[in-house]
């Protein structure tokens, strides 16, 4: 007989009830192991599956709970090389290079998974979680902005999962936040924020956040950090990583890093330095795991007084660190710090600045690790109520002296990885070395235990659990292994059991066996499971009663009694269980399960017991849908999770739901007299249809109709009548069971709608025509709703778009009638049959040419016009079939019948029979029109013939007058170029030798940024004297500081540009000062300046391009941007023009000037005879001859210099020629000036002081001509002495008297009076030229202009190549700012290939080698005469008209300035097209390339700037409109979010003792 016993068995949740598919396979896969080929770089976990995955060199691999492999994404070898910048196709000398992985992140809320590798400067990507082989999002063409990982393989890069907070509009969207060591080809930011998602201008794994402290290159070298762990917890992230201290100690200490969740500018990145050990030990990090304690760790950790009470609830980060390798210690440790007690030491350290002066105590304790001037900050306290996350002065950290210490575990060995797990109370953790094992360790007692695994490789820092945390996953170079983290069951007695000293296993009594404490049902009781580390083994000697009857059930008593074995039954029924008791199993909560055994005398039972696991919130999203599942259920709403559970799972179970949400109002529009349903949609609206109470609609009560009722997601109900005296619209209201009341945010509008006009207006009685009815509101009501008639006949409604009702109307209800008259014969037109067209009346009454129809056979004719008693129609071009099969068979050609539709109705009109159409042979055809047109050709040859042998003729003759003129011209160019190159060849030493007057950068950038202004060599950035006095000089700088502070702050910088450009008053010339000021100051940040202008332009081309015209671009400096990209080149290219452009410049400028002294040139007029400007050129003959005289420079020795000079040349030119040659070793600012000496002549014994006007002077009428050797009479035989001394400086100045009258009356002239005043009385020199003389003299001086311009054509072409070469060095900041303007160019549909050729010449041709071409006294220590500046634009314009797509129109009426490089602009624009085309293919210039430039340049000079004086001049701008920016900065919330409006008023109040609100 089968005997029944009843037990109680209490399943464990995560074991049984609720094992997920994962930890099934687990149980199920007997493979516990994976190995990949390559290293293992990254493992992670997806909490919500289960799965593995690992990111190894050249692929990520998708794993099984059970580490069976599911997916596998190759990402490498990729073609790539460390200089390449992304994408790869763009790159030269590329290779096959592993793919390391450098980042693997897990993204459960989008399903996808982020990789970031080695190659392409650590570009990212998205893949799938479910499968990895699909690619959910990579791009390489992003640029620098979208590298996050590092390129180097020895970099640690973390990262952690986040979100991002848009306060402005109260948005949030997912991020990732990076920390990454320095690696010297890789981006310099070492904490980074990315988006996941193109929102606003960001584009995906952008980084979103500037924060120049901790992402400036020149700490990430200093400090070298190296990145072990990141996480995330209550509203903070945490980096941990080691770093030196400064770059004076190679020492490494480990730091703990904490920012804001919130804080999107990293303004409360604060660092905490972690104590390791005895005297900081162990002070580089290797690993790190959080977790939260058990209680007996907690209470070790309180009484250890390192920290305040710790609770085991709280989280403790958990470290394991090395000591330096140089101390020959391979000893590790694992240190232990609650995360409260490093928030609380944060939180001093944040105090300590704001209102302690940087010090706890007394003694210093902040630390500026990342700006360079440290002193400076924490010293003024601040009143802000909570600084937690609000503005600190710059990242700090705290001194080594305040590090927090923690409680440590010391391990002999290199600690590589570390987990934590908590059994019973106690905390294990779980410790890799690099020897392949792995250790169980308890914190509290320091108690090894090792569970048999030396795997011979070093385990990585990749160990953590399953989600039962019954196994680890251990990870070596290229396995992974999964282990128990218990192995109690291979000990089969107590002894073996508790010698074990394993936390997780004990000796079960009343079992036998050796177990987890889970395991043993009746470890509750005293000494029923002996813990293995802390326990001895008992006995049982006896036990009573020793039998017990099958139905009974009774309690067992040990005794000291040897216990006897209990008999056996045999029994021919096998065992199982039946009744399950009961038989619904809730998901997520731990049941007790009853159920009746029978024959269970058998020792094994194999039985089967089915339940059902149920979910309440499945379907049940809202509180009404929850209360109406069936009781037997038990599911409540739960207020605190808001969310349908199992009874016993909540604590506050809500008695009534929430109040209905209306989601949706179908349809939204209704008529006035109401009578329509409509459809709310929306949660918790009621459980049965009795609950709803009522319904209002716009404010009219809605009828409810229960039959369409849908339990809390959908109500109907018919509205009613409006009031005409209430609003049209309104919200609509439901109230509920219980006084509850749910409005919409939707509003439902009452309307009718206003039929206008309907298409076509007549149609056939048979009906079938389709109307269309256009009007205003007829979306009203739904389609349903809506009935329209014709008269009293309805029409069937077609579709119901916004404002357009089709309708078919049948029957007919027209007036008018179509009557048709058959059409016989057929009708033969051009080769094709048509039929005579249909006769009838009342066609276009009926309808329209496109609804009539007509057939002919089976195909249709094109009906082409339709008359009011004739229809006109297109046969087909070939025979069709008849309709009727009896036609089809007969093969005679019958006559087909033409069938004619109007609507419904038919008509067969008549017959048409195709008859073959006459063909005209194909010898007439030929005849007609290929010898006519043979004829015609033949005549317009030998038209053409005659009149090109004409045109020929004279082509030749008007050749030979310009061959002979070309020949004339070519001689005397040659000529004079043989001289000059003669000449020139001393400067060319002096070029060769080094000898070339550069200007320093200071005094270059000075001249270029602030020459041009108002004030000139005078200006106070020139002079850098500021007036300030001495007392408030210290409270200046300082405010000066804070102020440059405040100028780094992108939000304060674009506010301050806009207000200021905002006002009209702010003109041009202010702009152009206002971006020089700006300039200077922000030079130590160039890339920050860079920034800012990308920013400023493309705000600026957002206007061209959508509202002017964007060919206009960049050509006139009226923004401040325009004004700062020009100032941005002059600064790129200042050492390009010392290298390469700034010797043919000087070359072309020295030809230029002595080709203009080799002749004469007036003086007072400016004109001279050799030149390039026909504005500047000398129009009369003078006659003059060369003389070489040799020069006695009194105190400079007793050498002579021979000087050429002209004897028409007036004193003052032949001092300056004197100098030139005597000085012209030394820069035109050391060479004295022509007023500071004096000329002597000694044709004899004695000399004579020559002056440019004296008593001598020759008068003609009131004219007086100034003086020149040849009214010396100066020869070649005497001696003209120039002398110098400090005595005579000013004593040899011109006697006074009538000369300098004549002066002050500027009756004077040199070699030609000016025409429009001449002396009535004709002399010989000064007689009135006639007209025929002044066309001869128009000829000569085109001539001279051509002699000039062949003369220095050379030196022209070399400064164009020099300037125009992209096979020599381009400069990087030329590549880097084309490219910019190529990508924004892709992004306008409407700049095209000429806009951006002319962005491009506005930007670096006109704004910068033009301004340079004209002034060469920018770069070089010069003196630019006004005659050299006018050949100088002569070039310079022939330079811009090279860069222009446009082709100039010559003509005799062109300037002679154009026509005077006319043939040369064809060549000169080929090479513009060829740079630009030549700058495009070259390899991209990266951000961080261009970063590094800009950086050094910003190191090497700008410690040479006048930064204060900037700064204190912008400030004055600052001033002026402070009201207004005050405004600005206070509609910003980005601004007051950075506390920029309170920066500001600080500083105001420091520099003027302005009134603040402080």
């Amino acid at each position: 007989m089968a005997s029944r016993l009843s037990l109680l068995l209490p399943f464990l949740l995560p074991i049984c009830l609720s094992l997920s598919r994962g930890e099934e396979e687990l149980q199920k896969i007997p493979q516990l192991s994976f190995t990949t080929e390559t290293p293992i770089n990254n493992v992670v976990q997806d909490p919500g599956s289960g799965r593995i995955y690992l990111g190894a060199v050249n692929a990520i691999f998708q794993l099984g709970p059970a580490l069976n492999q599911e997916a596998r994404a190759e990402t490498g070898p990729k073609l790539d090389s460390r200089t390449c910048t992304p994408p790869p196709s763009a790159c030269q000398d590329t290779k096959l290079m592993p793919n390391l992985n450098k980042l693997l992140l897990v993204h459960p809320a989008n399903g996808s998974l982020i990789v970031c590798g080695s190659r392409y400067k650590g570009i990212c990507s998205l893949l799938n979680l479910t499968n990895v082989e699909q690619q959910l999002y990579y791009s390489d063409s992003k640029g620098e902005r979208t590298y996050v990982a590092s390129i180097e393989d020895n970099v640690n890069v973390v990262g952690v999962m986040s979100t991002y907070h848009l306060r402005d509009i109260q948005d949030e969207f997912s991020v990732f936040v990076v920390g990454k060591g320095y690696g010297r080809m890789d981006s310099t930011k070492l904490i980074s924020t990315r988006i996941l998602e193109d929102r606003r201008e960001w584009v995906v794994f952008e980084s979103i956040v500037e924060a120049s402290a901790v992402q400036t290159a020149p700490f990430a070298p200093k400090h070298q950090h190296d990145f072990r762990h990141a996480f995330k917890d209550d509203g903070f992230v945490y980096f941990l990583f080691s770093r030196t201290r400064d770059g004076t100690d190679n020492k490494n200490l480990t730091y703990v890093s904490r920012i804001c969740e919130s804080d999107n500018n990293y303004y409360s990145h604060t660092e905490l330095m972690l104590s390791c050990g005895p005297g900081n030990r162990y002070n580089k990090v290797q690993a790190a795991y959080v977790a939260i304690p058990g209680k007996e760790l907690a209470q070790s950790l309180t009484e250890s007084g390192q920290s305040s009470k710790v609770n085991h609830m709280e989280k403790v980060l958990f470290m394991v660190a090395s000591s330096p390798e140089e101390d020959g210690d391979s000893n590790s440790a694992l240190c232990m710090y609650p995360l409260k007690a490093i928030n609380e030491r944060l939180e001093d350290i944040i105090n300590a600045c704001y209102f302690d002066m940087g010090s706890i105590g007394g003694k210093p304790a902040v630390d500026i690790p990342y700006f360079s001037k440290r002193d400076e900050f924490c010293k003024t306290p601040i009143a802000v109520s909570a600084p937690l996350c609000h503005f600190l002065p710059s990242p700090l950290a705290s001194k080594p002296e305040f590090g927090l210490k923690g409680q440590h575990v010391e391990v002999r060995g290199l600690l590589t990885a570390v987990a934590i797990a908590v059994e019973n109370d106690h905390t294990i953790a779980f410790l890799g070395n690099d020897q392949g094992e792995v250790s169980k360790v308890r914190p509290q007692s320091a108690h090894l235990s090792i569970p048999g695994l030396t795997a011979g490789e070093r385990v990585n820092k990749n160990l953590f659990f399953d989600h039962g945390e019954d196994y680890l996953y251990i990870t070596t170079e290229k396995k992974v292994r999964l282990v128990p983290v218990q192995t109690c069951n291979l000990k089969t007695d107590c002894k073996s059991c508790i010698d074990l000293k394993d936390p997780y296993c004990g000796w079960c009594v009343l079992e036998g066996r050796c177990t987890r404490r889970s395991e043993c049902r009746r470890a509750e009781e005293k000494n029923g499971w002996l813990w293995s580390p802390g326990r001895e083994c008992v006995k049982i000697l006896s036990f009573s009663p020793p039998n017990l009857s099958c139905h009974k059930t009774q309690q067992v008593a040990s005794l000291p009694l040897s216990p006897p074995t209990p008999p056996i039954s045999p029994s021919s029924s096998c065992p199982r269980f039946e009744n399950p008791d009961p038989v619904l199993i809730p998901v997520g909560f731990q049941t007790a399960i009853g159920f009746e055994g029978i024959n269970l005398e058998q020792y094994e039972v194999h039985a089967t017991l089915r339940l059902t696991l149920y979910n309440c919130s499945n379907g049940r999203q809202d509180c009404s849908l929850c209360k109406n599942s069936d009781p037997k259920y038990s599911c409540l709403w739960c207020g605190h999770t808001k969310s349908c559970v199992y009874n016993q799972l909540c604590d506050h179970a809500s008695q009534q739901c929430p109040d209905p949400l209306i989601t949706d109002i179908i349809p939204r529009y209704g008529p006035m007299l109401g009578g329509i349903s409509v459809t709310i949609l929306g949660s918790n609206l009621g459980i049965q249809q009795a609950d709803i109470k009522r319904i209002s609609v716009a404010g009219v009560p809605c009828i409810h109709q229960p039959d369409k009722y849908s339990v809390s997601t959908s109500v109907v109900c018919e509205i009613g009548r409006l009031d005409p005296e209430k609003t049209s619209s309104g919200p609509v209201e439901v109230e509920v069971e219980g006084g509850k009341r749910g409005t919409s945010t939707l509003e439902f509008t009452y309307r009718d709608p206003i039929p206008q006009e309907f298409n076509p207006s007549r149609g056939p009685k048979a009906g079938g025509t389709l109307i269309t009815i256009k009007g205003m509101a007829l979306d009203t009501g739904s389609q349903a709703d809506v009935h329209i008639t014709v008269g009293t006949v309805e029409c069937v409604v077609g579709e119901n778009p916004r404002l357009i009702l089709r309708n078919k109307i049948s029957p007919p209800v027209w007036r008018y009638s179509v009557s048709i008259t058959t059409a016989t014969g057929p009708h033969r037109e051009r080769g094709h049959i048509s039929p005579p067209p249909p006769q009838g009346q009342g066609f276009s009454k009926a309808m329209t040419s496109k609804e009539a129809q007509a057939y002919l056979g089976d195909v249709p004719c094109l009906v082409n016009t339709l008359q009011d008693d004739k229809l006109f129609l297109d046969p087909p071009s070939t025979q069709p079939r008849a309709r009727s099969k009896r036609h089809r068979r007969d093969t005679r050609s019958e006559p087909l019948d033409l069938l004619i539709m109007f609507g419904k109705g038919e008509w067969v009109v008549g017959s048409v029979q195709y008859e073959r159409k006459y063909e005209v042979p194909l010898p007439i055809i030929i005849s007609a029109v290929i010898v006519p047109m043979l004829l015609i050709i033949g005549v317009s040859i030998f038209c053409y013939r005659r009149k090109s042998e004409q045109a020929e003729r004279e082509y030749e003759k008007v050749k030979h007058q310009l061959e002979n003129l070309e020949e004339s011209v070519r001689d005397r160019c040659k000529k004079e170029f043989t001289d000059l190159m003669i000449e020139m060849e001393d400067h060319t030493n002096d070029v060769s030798e080094g000898r070339m007057p550069f200007l320093d950068y200071k005094t270059y950038t000075d001249r270029v940024f602030f020459l041009p202004s108002k004030d000139g060599a005078n200006d106070v950035m020139i002079t850098g004297k500021l007036d300030i006095p001495e007392a408030r000089r210290a409270t200046v700088t300082q405010a000066l500081n804070q102020f440059s502070n405040l100028l780094n702050s992108k939000t304060f910088l674009i506010t301050f540009i806009h207000t200021l450009e905002g006002r009209p008053e702010f003109n041009a010339r202010a702009k152009v000062y206002f971006a020089s000021l700006l300039t200077v100051a922000l030079h130590g940040k160039l890339e920050y300046y860079t920034d800012i202008m990308r920013s400023l332009l493309l705000d600026l081309m957002e206007s061209y391009v959508h509202s002017k015209n964007p060919k206009l671009m960049l050509r006139r400096s009226e923004t401040v941007v325009e004004r700062m990209l020009c100032n941005w080149m002059s600064i790129c290219l200042y050492q390009f023009l010392r290298d390469s452009a700034g010797e043919p410049l000087y070359k072309l400028f020295r030809a230029i000037k002595h080709q203009i002294e080799k002749g004469p040139v007036d003086a007072k007029l400016k004109k001279a005879k050799y030149t390039l400007n026909d504005t500047r050129l000398l129009g009369d003959d003078v006659e003059y001859c060369v003389l070489v005289r040799h020069v006695l420079v009194q105190s400079e020795g007793p050498d002579v210099t021979p000087v050429k000079v002209l004897n028409c040349d007036t004193i003052s030119q032949v001092k300056e020629k004197i100098i030139e040659q005597v000085y012209r070793n030394q820069p035109y600012t050391l060479r004295p000036k022509v007023d500071s000496v004096t000329l002597e002549w000694r044709p004899g014994s004695t000399g004579q002081i020559l002056s440019d006007l004296d008593l001598t002077s020759q008068k003609e009428g009131r004219w007086k001509r100034i003086n020149t050797l040849a009214h010396y009479n100066v020869s070649t035989s005497a001696r003209p002495v120039r002398s110098q001394s400090l005595q005579k400086l000013k004593l040899r100045r011109p006697t006074p008297g009538a000369g300098n009258a004549l002066l002050e009356d500027d009756k004077v002239f040199h070699l030609v009076r000016p025409m429009e005043e001449l002396d009535e009385i004709k002399s010989k020199r000064g007689s009135l030229k006639d007209k025929s003389m002044t066309k001869a003299i128009t000829e000569i001086y085109l001539t001279r202009l051509l002699s000039v311009k062949g003369t220095l054509q050379q030196f022209v072409d070399d400064f164009f190549r020099s300037v125009l070469c992209s096979g020599a060095v381009v400069p990087p900041a030329i590549k880097y700012f084309f490219d910019f303007l190529d990508e924004q160019a892709l992004k306008h549909d409407n700049v095209d290939e000429e806009t951006v050729h002319i962005w491009k010449t506005n930007s670096l041709p006109l704004r910068f080698w033009v301004n340079i071409l004209k002034n060469p006294h920018f770069i070089f220590d010069v003196h630019v005469s006004e005659m050299v500046d006018s050949s100088l634009s002569v070039v310079a314009q022939t330079f811009m008209d090279a860069c222009t797509k446009s082709e100039h129109k010559l003509s005799r009426d062109s300037p002679s300035n154009k026509l005077l490089y006319a043939k040369e602009i064809s060549t000169y624009k080929k090479m513009v097209d060829d740079y630009y085309k030549g700058i495009r293919q070259m390899v991209s210039v990266s951000d961080q390339d261009m970063n590094t430039h800009l950086a050094e340049v910003s190191r090497t000079h700008t410690d040479k700037l006048n930064t204060e004086v900037a700064l204190h001049q912008l400030y004055q701008y600052a001033s002026k409109y402070y009201d207004l920016i005050i405004a600005a900065l206070e509609d910003d919330p980005v601004a007051q979010s950075k506390h920029l409006t309170l920066r500001l008023q600080q500083i105001a109040a420091a520099l003027e003792h302005k009134s603040t609100d402080l």
